[in-house]
């Protein structure tokens, strides 16, 4: 398992941009809209991981709801897995809470998986499975 990203909340890419600018980072590719998260989505590769920004598009989104309680900031990190299912399986034999019972689609095609916060001692996880033959670099 290798860190697959971090995600950032922010209400707006082009402010939450900003700092990774400065540090020289330049976006990948074009921005990204997940439907099924509600989010637009700006990836900074940084080596293997990635940065990515994530804007609500709809008020009924996690990153909405998010940004209501919090401030922009760091919102989840994510893992990289073979096997989305065979980790939801071990660790739920461990006593693992996820926020849903199947995984979802992801960016650029993963199927992804939330751990449930309080499992994760205060810190949303996601686990992430890229399609077979896509890893690090897509």
């Amino acid at each position: 398992m290798i860190l697959d990203h971090i995600g950032i909340a922010t209400p707006n890419l082009d402010v939450g941009s900003a700092p990774y600018l400065a540090l020289g980072f330049v976006p990948e590719g074009a921005d990204e809209i997940v439907e099924a998260q509600g989010v637009k989505v700006r990836v900074f590769r940084v080596g293997e991981s990635m940065v990515e920004l994530l804007e609500p598009m709809r008020p009924d989104s996690a990153i909405a709801k998010y940004l209501e309680k919090n401030r922009p900031g760091l919102h989840h990190t994510a893992y990289r897995v073979e096997s989305v299912d065979a980790e939801m399986k071990r660790l739920q034999e461990g006593g693992a809470q996820f926020l849903s019972a199947q995984p979802g689609p992801g960016l650029h095609g993963t199927r992804v998986v939330f751990l449930h916060p309080k499992w994760g001692q205060g810190t949303l996880i996601e686990l992430v499975e890229h399609p077979q033959g896509q890893g690090a670099g897509h």
